[in-house]
């Protein structure tokens, strides 16, 4: 329970930062406020000016790209890239494992050293029923922060070395940075390591372990804004989360849309 609690704790502070990127969802941006990398730190935001349309990221498409980054896939076709990001264990990953596998849909696990060491099974059984196995760094710092190569390399290598003594595999080469804080020196230094950074177009607030949204609230954020290439984020810890997903991805189903892995990502 204490060790729970510890983990809950660590992963209080990211949320929060995400809770500040979620918060933009649903506002417009300013005319005047081109979407572009910052050159120093910033959170992962998005505007969603029409329903069902693909939303504006505090970054292009254009910009990111420079970078190998991603935060929407095809936007040609109704296709859904699943991600869940895997802080720590919380009882729920293997429920989601369950209805992944009964829709044949792939998905992305950005998995933290704590999931790894404490869970290993899930985590080989993530691979060995194909999934992505991504690099979500081993300590879950401020990356943005880091400004010398050598330090932000030690984070991802120390989880990639983690992840090959644990299966016996290489890390899939996917990054998403902790809290969605980036900058273009952090896309940079992924770059240069060969990751190819992944963030979201669609993502609701499922992380509260004590204040978990109905299933009524999830449908309501995640419905409605579903969109064509859309790169989702979900959390494994949550509950409801697990407890909808197979509903989910039949909803997603039935309005024509398709699941793909991130390898399918367009070329640019």
């Amino acid at each position: 329970m204490l060790q729970r609690m510890r983990n809950a704790l660590l992963l209080l502070l990211p949320c929060l930062f995400l809770a500040a990127a979620l918060y933009l969802q649903g506002k417009t941006l300013p005319a005047s406020s081109p979407a572009v990398i910052p050159a120093s730190a910033d959170n992962w935001g998005l505007s969603f000016p029409n329903e069902g349309q693909s939303p504006v990221g505090n970054a292009s498409v254009e910009e990111l790209a420079q970078y190998d980054a991603w935060f929407l896939g095809d936007t040609g076709e109704k296709v859904i890239y699943l991600t869940f990001d895997c802080g720590y264990e919380n009882g729920y990953t293997e429920k989601i494992l369950d209805a992944l596998k009964k829709h044949n849909a792939p998905a992305a696990f950005f998995v933290v050293g704590n999931m790894i060491e404490t869970a290993p099974d899930i985590v080989r059984r993530m691979a060995a029923e194909g999934h992505i196995v991504g690099n979500h760094t081993f300590h879950h710092p401020d990356m943005s922060a880091i400004s010398d190569q050598a330090a932000f390399q030690k984070e991802l290598d120390s989880l990639a070395a983690l992840y090959r003594e644990t299966t016996g595999e290489e890390l899939p080469h996917f990054y998403r940075p902790p809290q969605g804080k980036y900058s273009q020196e952090n896309l940079k230094q992924a770059q240069a390591l060969g990751y190819r950074t992944v963030f979201w177009s669609l993502a609701y607030v499922d992380w509260y372990t004590d204040n978990q949204p109905t299933a009524e609230q999830a449908y309501g954020k995640l419905l409605p804004r579903i969109h064509d290439g859309a790169i989702v984020l979900l959390h494994s810890t949550s509950k409801t989360n697990a407890d909808i997903l197979d509903e989910l991805l039949t909803k997603w189903e039935d309005m024509g849309y398709r699941f793909a892995s991130l390898e399918e990502l367009p070329e640019r």
